[in-house]
Parts: structure tokens; C-alpha cells; sequence
């Protein structure tokens, strides 16, 4: 299997089978190291062992009878043979006494350079391994012997029950490991499978959402960080439900606005269709129908472009740049006085910079001068005041009732007195989101003359930039 396609395979697990997978591996590489530690101590450790007892009887031998020529010669090969050790005396030129077997064949441990360095006195010991002359492997070790000068005492061990030893122990590791990796893969799946159950709880939420649209929260336990995750989860459900309530009232509330207009208008038009060519309609009330036609297409297009301003719930791509609000409040007075030529406007600015969209600005500084024109009675004056980016508009109309004051900026909201005069009541939700969106906010109260007081406040900086702004007055 090529590493593309094990990859691709291993993406395909579930999370808990490749949490379990990686709680095996890494069980598994660590039984594995200390498997190889245990096996290279013991290993050494054994190797040591034995080579000291060597070299501790080849010295005891070098001292004693055993390093004489003839006697060793005429050791049996039957005590060489149950004492499992070969014997040699070896000179620096090749030449070595050893016992012999019945055959007369000489019984002798490996000879090499390594023992001809020790009879030469080149090195005062050497320890090696090698292979004998009967193909068996050997531990071997040579000193010098003090009872025959030029000679080294060379003494070998088969290595056979060491490496039999060490092969017992690997297979001890080798089945200790295997039932250790086993037992962590068991280990890890139940791990996996207990700590990823909070996070199947909340797949099948998510899934349940999918499929029914059920917003209801998941219940939580604990603290940890999977719990926050839940916490988070149903932060978002909450978020969902409150957006889809908001669409659900604003589609109940347009829906509800925009009959009266509609039913108008066609009742309207159904009546300059049958009057086509039939007499009973005057000019005079033809004329008027047209302009009640007229007027409330006006009074759709102005309700269909303030709910498509209300329904974006994220603000505009708009450039932020530096608009100088005192400017904004007059172009919006101007507006404003076109529409409303029997109201005064009385208007007292200070220069005040905000980053913002200057369009959304002006849009809601209208309606706010529009809202104050609306309650304000025929030679009523509007009191326009903007210092340190606070912006009071102030009328004298009957002013707001107390039941009223927390809901006038929501959409739709229009009080008992507002409902016989024109407007959809989105005009002061369109201020509340441009103050928010511009970091600001907006309030109501009423005027010192008993009139509305509305309040937008906006931060920014005084003046275009220079903290000595001239002052600005219009009338």
C-alpha cells in the first residue's frame, strides 16, 4: 500500500477509531522501546557477567599449575568437555599447547591477533568473541601466564546458553508487548469511546437540528473543554432561534403593513378600471384617486426599501471615512423642510467627525427630523442641537407616552396615537441600527416643552480634525 492511499485510509476512520488507533501506536512504541532497553541491559549485563568470571579463572589459572606446558596438556578432554571451557597456551608467534580429544585432535578456543597481542605483552588482556575451530562461538578471553613468559593463558566459553537465555527473554518481551499493545488499543478505544461521547452527543444535536430545524439547547455537564464547546454550540442555537423569530416577525409584521397599502391601492385601481368609459366619476375624483394611487405607491416603495434596510442584519459594504456630522444634519434639514414646509427648524451645530457611512448617517438623521415633523403641530419648531457628537432633536408635539418610551425604536412598533397616521413605524428602527452600527447609540425622552426629545449620540472627533472647529448656526 503506497503512504498516499494509507493516509487517505486512515482519514476515512471515525474519530474515536483513530483516537483508540493512536493510543495503540503510542503504547506500542513505548512498550517496544523498553522492551529493546530491558533486552540491551539484560544483554550487556549477562555479557559483563561473563566475562568477568573468565577473566577472573584465567588469571586464577595463569598463577597456578594450570599455565605449565605439560600439565596442561594432560588435562582430559572429558573435564574440558563437562566443564564446557576450552583451554590454550599461546605464543606470540602462533604456537599454542592445548589439550586434545581422543582422536587427538586439539581442544582450544579461537586463537587470533587479538590473544598473539596479549602473549607478546602488546596488551595486558583481551576479551572477544569469536568461532572455534569445531564452528561453535565462543566467549574468549586471554591474559598473560606468569609461569611460562612469552605465553598467554587463553580461555574459552561456548556463548550458547547466554544466546539461549537472551532468546528466552526476547520472546518473554515479544509476548509481554504484544499483550501490551493489545491491551492499550483496548485501553485506547474505551478511552476514545468515553471521552468522544460528549462530542457524539453534540453530533447528533447538530444532526437533529439539521434534520427537524429543533433549536432547543443540549444539556451540558461539566466544565471541561468540551463542555464549553457545548456551551458555544448552544450560544449558537440561541443566536439561530433569536434570528429566525426576528424574520418570522418581521415577515408577520411586513406582511401586515403591507396589506392596508395594497388592498387600497387595488380597491383604487379597480375602481378607475370600471369607471373607464362610464360616467358617475368626476374629473375631480378621478383626479384624487390617481393621487391616492400616487401617494401610496410612494408609501410602498418607502416601506419596501426600509424593510430591505432593516433585514440585513450585517452592516453594508460601506467605506468608512471621516463625514462631519454638522454637514450631514444640514443637508438632512434641508430635506427635511421641503416635506414639511409648515414646521420650523431651529438648528445649532458644532462640527464633530465621524468614521462612518455618510450615507446610513444622513438616512437616519432624516428620519429622526421626520419623526419630529410628523408630531409637530402646523408653525410647530423643531429644535436641532449637535455638541461633542450628541445630536438632540426635540419637537412640540404631545411628546411620548411613558407606556411607549422602551419600544419606540422597535420595528413595526407604532403607539395607539400613531396608528391613524401615515408611516410603517421602521423609520426610528433605522436610526437605532445606523447609531449601532456606527458604535453610537440612540434614546428618547421628552422635551423640556413636553414635546419628543430623541438623542443620538455618535462617537468621534470635534471639529474637522482641529480641536478650535468654528462653530456653525443655521436657522
Amino acid at each position: 500500500m503506497s503512504p498516499l492511499s494509507a493516509l487517505t485510509k486512515h482519514r476515512d476512520l471515525s474519530l474515536r477509531a483513530r483516537v483508540g488507533l493512536l493510543a495503540a501506536l503510542g503504547a506500542g512504541l513505548l512498550v517496544v522501546l523498553i522492551s529493546v532497553a530491558a533486552y540491551v541491559t539484560v544483554r550487556v549485563s549477562l555479557l559483563r557477567q561473563v566475562d568477568s568470571t573468565l577473566l577472573a579463572r584465567a588469571h586464577a589459572a595463569a598463577a597456578g599449575r594450570l599455565a605449565q606446558q605439560e600439565v596442561l596438556a594432560s588435562i582430559p578432554s572429558e573435564a574440558l568437555g563437562a566443564g564446557d571451557i576450552r583451554i590454550a597456551l599461546l605464543r606470540a608467534d602462533g604456537y599454542y599447547i592445548s589439550a586434545h580429544d581422543q582422536y587427538g585432535r586439539p581442544i582450544r578456543p579461537p586463537l587470533g591477533e587479538p590473544e598473539r597481542l596479549v602473549a607478546h605483552g602488546a596488551e595486558p588482556e583481551s576479551v572477544r568473541t569469536g568461532v572455534g575451530p569445531d564452528g561453535v562461538r565462543y566467549r574468549v578471553v586471554a591474559v598473560p601466564a606468569s609461569g611460562v613468559p612469552g605465553f598467554a593463558l587463553v580461555l574459552g566459553q561456548p556463548t550458547a546458553p547466554t544466546e539461549a537465555l537472551l532468546r528466552r527473554l526476547g520472546l518473554v518481551l515479544l509476548l509481554v508487548g504484544t499483550a501490551g499493545i493489545g491491551t492499550a488499543a483496548w485501553a485506547g478505544a474505551a478511552i476514545a469511546r468515553t471521552g468522544l461521547r460528549p462530542v457524539q452527543r453534540l453530533t447528533a444535536a447538530a444532526e437533529h437540528v439539521a434534520r427537524t430545524g429543533d433549536l432547543r439547547p443540549v444539556p451540558v455537564r461539566g466544565s471541561d473543554e468540551l463542555a464549553r464547546l457545548a456551551h458555544a454550540f448552544n450560544a449558537m442555537l440561541s443566536a439561530l432561534a433569536e434570528a429566525r423569530a426576528r424574520e418570522r416577525r418581521l415577515i408577520a409584521d411586513a406582511g401586515h403593513e403591507l396589506r392596508t397599502p395594497l388592498t387600497s391601492l387595488r380597491t383604487n385601481l379597480d375602481l378607475l378600471a370600471q369607471s373607464e368609459g362610464r360616467p358617475g366619476l368626476s374629473p375631480e375624483d378621478r383626479a384624487a384617486l390617481l393621487e391616492d394611487v400616487r401617494a401610496q405607491v410612494v408609501e410602498l416603495s418607502a416601506l419596501v426599501g426600509d424593510l430591505v434596510e432593516l433585514s440585513r442584519d450585517d452592516p453594508p459594504a460601506a467605506v468608512h471615512a471621516p463625514v462631519d456630522l454638522s454637514e450631514v444634519v444640514a443637508h438632512a434639514v434641508e430635506r427635511v423642510r421641503r416635506r414639511a414646509p409648515s414646521v420650523r427648524f431651529d438648528v445649532d451645530t458644532q462640527p464633530w467627525t465621524v468614521f462612518g457611512d455618510a450615507q446610513a448617517l444622513e438616512r437616519a438623521v432624516t428620519n429622526l427630523l421626520d419623526n419630529a415633523a410628523k408630531w409637530s403641530p402646523p408653525d410647530g419648531v423643531v429644535t436641532v442641537a449637535l455638541r461633542d457628537g450628541v445630536l438632540t432633536v426635540a419637537d412640540q408635539g404631545p411628546g411620548i407616552a411613558d407606556a411607549d418610551l422602551p419600544h419606540v425604536f422597535e420595528r413595526f412598533y407604532r403607539s395607539a396615537e400613531a396608528r391613524g397616521m401615515p408611516g410603517s413605524g421602521l423609520g426610528l428602527s433605522i436610526v437605532k441600527q445606523a447609531a449601532e452600527r456606527h458604535g453610537g447609540s440612540v434614546s428618547a425622552g421628552r422635551a423640556p416643552g413636553g414635546g419628543a426629545l430623541l438623542t443620538l449620540r455618535l462617537p468621534g472627533v470635534p471639529g474637522h480634525g482641529w480641536p478650535d472647529a468654528p462653530r456653525t448656526t443655521a436657522r
